[in-house]
């Protein structure tokens, strides 16, 4: 449902206020840290860091589980236009399958962060834990709906992750990545029990599919 500018400029509004608080309380430098593909089967855990400017408007930003993959596209190339600085940092699947999903995820949000050239001095980050965090921060649980900078953090991790998926599916056509992008589809686990894993799959993340210690 199409909103006004009125209601969009008001809804933006409501999504500054952690950020602002936090300025309130002496931060001058916050951060958005969200991630994208903790779920797939297949490919990189990503994460981003973002600090926007104060105040900025970026029209139709959301959740990046909310907008279309063209709207997306779209609000990467305005957020990367607009922040004051932004990093994107990947953890890779192998080590996925070392330290699991979650340590995975927590060292690429690091990573993020730690890759900035404006340094943050207070992050907001999406969900409710964060391991090894040296920057002074708070986790908000479905933060990328509440926090403008958690929100575009998550559009720019989210397409980063996508793009690196469709471009390596031409490395592996059988499985046809660019179609699902590395999540469990009947497609992608028709695949795979039809060919087996190959170099990019999660092994940690097969065995109930395939039926085997991988």
């Amino acid at each position: 449902m199409k909103i006004s500018i009125e209601e969009e400029l008001k809804r933006q509004e409501e999504m500054w206020l952690f950020e602002k608080e936090m300025k309130e309380n002496g931060y001058s430098l916050v951060c958005g840290i969200d991630e994208a593909g903790r779920g797939p089967l297949a490919g990189p855990v990503y994460a981003a860091c973002v600090i926007l400017p104060k105040d900025c408007v970026i029209n139709g930003i959301n959740d990046s589980k909310k907008l279309s993959e063209k709207k997306r596209e779209l609000l990467f190339d305005e957020i990367t236009q607009k922040a004051l600085d932004y990093n994107i940092a990947s953890v890779d699947e192998k080590i996925i399958d070392e330290i699991n999903i979650l340590n995975a995820t927590h060292l690429a949000m690091n990573d993020a962060i730690e890759g900035m050239k404006i340094k943050p001095d207070f992050a907001l980050i999406d969900g409710n834990s964060i391991k090894n965090m040296k920057t002074p921060h708070q986790t908000i649980v479905k933060g990328d709906a509440k926090s403008i900078s958690i929100a575009a953090a998550s559009i720019l991790a989210k397409v980063a992750r996508d793009r690196y998926i469709t471009e390596i599916s031409d490395k592996y056509p059988q499985y046809e990545f660019a179609k699902h992008k590395g999540y469990g589809t009947k497609l992608h686990t028709d695949l795979l029990k039809q060919y087996g894993p190959c170099e990019i799959h999660r092994r940690t993340f097969l065995t109930k599919i395939l039926g085997e210690k991988l």
